[in-house]
């Protein structure tokens, strides 16, 4: 884990790097998603118009490939009706954790989906959506960029969207559109966001179920070749934009994708591709792979090779992790002249004094972030598993609060100078090996009560009035959930 770039919106997904897969259609299959959640971001499955058998055998692979999180990616709007009740029911019965919804947004959907103690992520494409996603109780916000590759819910550019969304979201937000690199990771968190989505980018990595056809045309473009169109159309709703790579269709060589013209262009085993179809070369196809929809973000540009998801992952990691320093003192040099200073000049002086010295508070906190990230964990897990709505909102809650103290101890390790631990506590493990849910409940419930125990030592040591406060309000959240959940 990397420290610096680690943010709340981690520990909600239960991963360690601000990366997330889009969950592409086609290309997101089982393969990737274990590659990017081993590589220590959070994948989605893109399901979308699958049937549950598909769903619930990537679903299986996923799991004997990773023991971390990861998501499932539907469109609603795109999806007929009674796909769309199987594909949530297998969702629901694989009881997969977190739920991502792109397109019209179905409020419905979003209450049936938390009532089953999943975390529901929805992608927008304007401010207005995002604030009748988060009404409708959406968890954590995605808002694409027009750049964004694939279809494009939005006409707003990537900055300007993810500062409006930022500004009025009570919950975290990530940016999507168009991205490859660390200094777009930088950009994204500066502006408020919590962490990126890459489609492209990861499109084009060994793991990815694209054809090679299409990742290799994805290395050949250059800056600017992407063509925002609707000639892409069938199966989706009317009116729908798509950003792809330029080929025949976009040049209208085949006519009027809109004349009701019928040819068809590929097999998927049994299953035909029409010309004009929103379909993408995949590995399992065969047929005219020029003719079809060839999605590409604007990062296409700057992608000049396929190699794996993790390595695709390092790259951008390093090279934010080489952006940061300078962002990060000079926010650390505005926090200091606003608050009192941490006193640790004199370390034989604060021990005299009966305080703790920097090296046992920075030791401190990183006891309580290992067990905290292991709560957040174990609390996102037992949510799916909880069959009725107030079990599902106390788990889902203390969830919440977990990372949000995760945040809070990672930001003072750092200010201490210190350096966070990576680990996720031991208790994760015991107590998902509690099978019986009001038992680990009961176990979870412990485990709140040694922070609190851990807190109420370390209180009357800390001489810094800041941190104080912060202990403070810590033990008084995790004495609201023991009282919640006894």
């Amino acid at each position: 884990m990397n420290p610096k770039l680690h943010t709340p919106v981690c520990d909600l997904l239960g991963c360690e790097l601000p990366i997330v897969l889009a969950g592409m259609g086609g290309p997101s299959r089982s393969e990737l998603v274990a590659a990017v959640t081993n590589a220590g971001g959070f994948g989605f499955l893109g399901m979308v118009r699958e049937p549950p058998e598909l769903i619930l055998s990537e679903v299986e692979k996923v799991r004997a490939a990773t023991d971390r999180d990861f998501g499932v990616n539907l469109i609603p709007a795109a999806t007929k009706p009674d796909l769309l009740e199987a594909e949530i029911a297998a969702v629901l019965a694989a009881r997969v954790p977190v739920v991502c919804l792109f397109w019209d947004l179905s409020a419905g959907i979003v209450k049936r989906l938390r009532g089953e103690g999943v975390l529901v992520v929805c992608q927008v494409g304007s401010i207005g959506e995002a604030e009748d996603a988060q009404k409708a109780g959406a968890q954590i916000l995605i808002a694409q960029g027009v750049e964004a590759g694939g279809h494009v819910r939005g006409t707003t550019p990537r900055a300007d969207i993810v500062r409006g969304v930022v500004k009025n979201a009570d919950v975290p937000v990530l940016a999507a559109g168009g991205m490859s690199s660390g200094r777009d990771l930088v950009e994204m968190l500066n502006l408020g966001a919590q962490g990126i989505v890459l489609g492209t980018a990861l499109l084009a990595t060994k793991e990815s179920f694209a054809h090679d056809y299409h990742k290799q045309r994805l290395v050949a473009a250059k800056p600017g070749e992407t063509v925002h169109t609707q000639d892409f159309h069938v199966n989706w709703p009317k009116g729908a934009h798509v950003r792809v790579l330029e080929n025949s269709v976009t040049r209208r060589e085949h006519g009027d994708p809109f004349s009701g013209h019928r040819e068809a262009i590929g097999k998927e085993g049994g299953r035909t591709i029409w010309l004009f179809s929103t379909d993408s070369p995949l590995k399992d196809m065969t047929g005219d792979f020029e003719k079809m929809a060839l999605y590409a973000g604007n990062a296409s540009g700057a992608i000049r090779d396929v190699v794996s998801a993790a390595d695709r992952i390092a790259a951008i990691i390093a090279e934010a992790d080489a952006l940061l320093p300078k962002a990060a003192t000079a926010a650390l040099e505005v926090e200091e002249k606003l608050s009192s200073p941490v006193c640790y000049a004199n370390e034989s002086s604060n021990q005299y004094a009966g305080y703790a010295t920097r090296e046992e508070l920075i030791a401190f906190c990183n006891e309580l972030l290992e067990a905290e990230r292991a709560g957040a964990r174990i609390t996102a897990r037992s949510a799916t598993e909880a069959r009725d709505a107030e079990t599902r909102d106390l788990l889902r809650d203390i969830q919440k609060d977990e990372a949000r103290w995760c945040a809070m101890l990672l930001k003072w390790i750092a200010q201490l100078d210190g350096a966070a631990s990576p680990r996720v506590g031991a208790f994760y493990e015991k107590c998902l090996a509690i099978q019986d849910l009001k038992e680990r409940i009961a176990f979870i419930n412990r485990g709140q009560g040694w922070v609190v125990k851990k807190l109420r030592e370390m209180l009357p040591k800390v001489r810094d009035d800041a941190l104080h406060a912060d202990f403070t309000a810590m033990l008084v959240s995790h004495e609201e959930n023991i009282r919640r959940a006894s």
